[in-house]
């Protein structure tokens, strides 16, 4: 057995649904699959002593797991008056508008066709409910509208899929973009340095206790494939499943076709920077 420090990032160990900070309790979606690893997590996130709490990533749409949301963040006395989301994928967003019906609180994301309310979410927006501080910070990459939520109260910060508790995460092209990641994960890492953040609360997996850890694992991983597309193009593998195949040949196949996805995206950074 690997011991969980040894890991990229230190993923905490034990049941995925709880507590995980001060702040931020986990209730597991039960959509687990090869993509989506346990299940989403969905977050609640409220001030110690509030009757507010903040609802981010809902999940998909499951009537069971969004009334169990609301009954745990009512089992702690707190009402959710506020829903967000960190991106528009399905298995996080999916499940948001039944949500807001059920808990009759508007829905802010960064993409205008998911919100439900006047108020949307931009770099440098602070969430304020309940005393509540959570900063926006913006990620594209895995998707043109990704966003984090740094709390800085409890040195966390909520990554969606832009920070994995468990492997790696997918350049969704054409929407997501290699070069918008890479600053992602830039801006992702000076937070740990410059602003004391410990703690990756992810959107699938484990809580992570070494974010900075977590963070270069993942620029060293990028730079690694990166190089390794390159040299697959250079010797002669002209297609993104070409690629695929010959440098994702040790991955499960029924992962292939995301992995296309970010091959494409690294293809079309490669063809920018005039290295292939």
């Amino acid at each position: 057995m690997t011991d969980a420090a040894a890991l990229p990032g230190q993923p905490r160990g034990g049941v995925l649904s709880g507590p995980a900070t001060a702040r931020a309790v986990n209730v597991l979606a039960p959509n687990a699959s090869a993509m989506t690893l346990d299940g989403t997590n969905t977050w609640i996130v409220s001030e110690p002593g509030s009757e507010l709490a903040v609802v981010v990533d809902p999940g998909p749409l499951d009537d069971v797991h969004l009334r169990t949301v609301i009954a745990t963040a009512e089992e702690a006395g707190k009402r959710v008056a506020l829903t967000l989301l960190t991106h528009g994928h399905p298995d996080h967003a999916e499940g948001a508008a039944r949500f807001a019906e059920l808990t009759r609180t508007s829905v802010r994301a960064l993409d205008p066709a998911l919100r439900l309310g006047d108020e949307g979410l931009a770099a440098g927006d602070v969430i304020t409910t309940g005393g509540l501080e959570m900063r926006v910070v913006p990620t594209p990459g895995h998707t043109a509208d990704s966003l984090c939520f740094h709390l800085p109260a409890d040195q966390a910060v909520l990554t969606g899929d832009t920070v994995l508790g468990r492997g790696t995460t997918v350049v969704a092209h054409p929407d997501g973009r290699l070069g918008d990641y890479l600053d992602s994960l830039r801006r992702l890492r000076s937070l740990t340095v410059d602003d004391g953040v410990r703690t990756v609360l992810p959107g699938h997996g484990p809580v992570l206790e070494d974010a900075q850890g977590a963070v270069e694992y993942y620029l060293a991983h990028r730079a690694n494939r990166l190089a390794q597309v390159e040299t697959a193009v250079e010797n002669g593998y002209a297609t993104a499943s070409e690629v695929v195949a010959h440098v994702y040949a040790d991955v499960d196949r029924s992962l292939w076709p995301a992995a296309e996805l970010s091959v494409r995206a690294q293809l079309e950074y490669l063809r920018e920077h005039g290295l292939i």
